[in-house]
């Protein structure tokens, strides 16, 4: 009579271990589908914490402003720096070196730098002396560009492409650290709620997915200078800041062009550290071939904030008054945004030019 030959995986349920590993699994799942409810997990606050336990705790990337295993948008109008700021943090992570005046707990380690703004020219203008002496970067800086002979497969849209392209460039670099400059780029409007939703929804996906930090740069709208930066100065704020774990941003000083300073606007791992009484005051320069934010000191917003003198008052009601008065369909956002100024101060004009 020919033997029977049992499935190994049977077989092995005879050894004490494996029967033991089997019943644990079996108990895990069994658990797992208890706690998935629709949308939610649900389990006990004791739960909870027991499992954050196993994880380890999110370090420093650039100070109090960006931690491990976060999503976080750095903003400012155009022409402050976003992207200089952005680079010498990826080159301190690749290099595992902190930048003076920001702690850095991470190690190093690869980063992906997806870079729409500058093209391969500009960039190597930035990191030399006139085209020579180049700046050397880490292997594990790697700078990702668009390319412009890329067909795109037919039946998906660019927005799609683009996102299954990045999804790919961390599958097979294994970077978890990624730097976009800027949001724009993988959405068209995201000032507007509709568009920013799916936006920090698809980037939150993926940083659950793989274990990414992501820093995402944005811009802002014209702004009034004279006015402490808030959450409502970022594009497409309200969906923007809600979905994002911190954020921070650049400032202009009006005291001296090359000045900049730095104001936490949400945070999460920390308690709100450069706040308008404490922001980190910094200075654009080269001293060689790298062109960098260097840290000076600490001081108050408004130190840097645009005083408007009466003349500078009237003059913003006026243009106020003939921007609606050439355009009548113009919301109060509209014209807030082309003036630099808000809705309130847009309202109250209007008014009292009413009565």
């Amino acid at each position: 009579m020919e033997a029977i030959t049992l499935n190994p995986v049977f077989e092995d349920l005879n050894k004490p271990e494996t029967l033991l590993n089997h019943v644990q699994e079996l108990k895990e799942q069994a658990v797992t589908e208890k706690e998935n409810k629709g949308l939610f997990k649900v389990r006990t606050a004791n739960q909870w914490i027991e499992r954050a336990k196993t994880r380890p705790i999110p370090k420093m990337l650039f100070g109090e402003l960006w931690f491990e295993n976060e999503l976080c948008i750095l903003f400012a109008d155009t022409n402050l720096g976003k992207s200089i700021l952005a680079v010498q943090i990826g080159n301190s992570i690749s290099k595992g070196e902190y930048i003076r005046g920001f702690k850095m707990e991470a190690e190093k380690q690869p980063i992906l730098y997806f870079d729409f703004e500058l093209s391969d020219k500009q960039f190597e203008n930035r990191y030399s002396l006139d085209f020579e002496q180049h700046y050397n970067f880490d292997n594990d800086f790697i700078r990702v560009e668009i390319n412009p002979e890329a067909n795109i497969p037919e039946n998906i849209s660019f927005e799609n492409y683009l996102n299954q392209s990045l999804e790919q460039s961390i599958i097979e670099t294994g970077a978890k650290i990624l730097i976009i400059d800027n949001l724009t780029y993988l959405k068209n409007e995201t000032e507007k709620a509709k568009d920013a939703l799916p936006l920090m929804k698809h980037l939150k996906a993926l940083k659950s997915k793989y274990g990414l930090s992501i820093l995402a740069l944005a811009h802002t709208p014209k702004r009034d200078l004279s006015k402490p930066i808030t959450r409502n100065d970022l594009q497409g704020s309200k969906m923007l800041i809600n979905f994002v774990d911190s954020s921070f941003s650049i400032g202009e000083s009006h005291t001296d062009k090359y000045l900049r300073y730095l104001k936490q606007i949400k945070a999460r791992n920390t308690e709100i550290i450069y706040d308008t009484e404490n922001v980190a005051t910094c200075q654009i320069q080269k001293p060689y071939n790298f062109l960098e934010f260097e840290f000076l000191g600490y001081g108050t917003e408004r130190e840097h904030l645009k005083q408007l003198s009466d003349n500078d008052r009237e003059q913003l009601e006026q243009n106020i008054i003939e921007l609606k008065n050439s355009n009548p369909s113009f919301s109060l956002s509209e014209i807030a945004n082309r003036l630099g100024t808000n809705k309130m101060k847009v309202k109250r004009t209007l008014d009292k030019h009413k009565s």
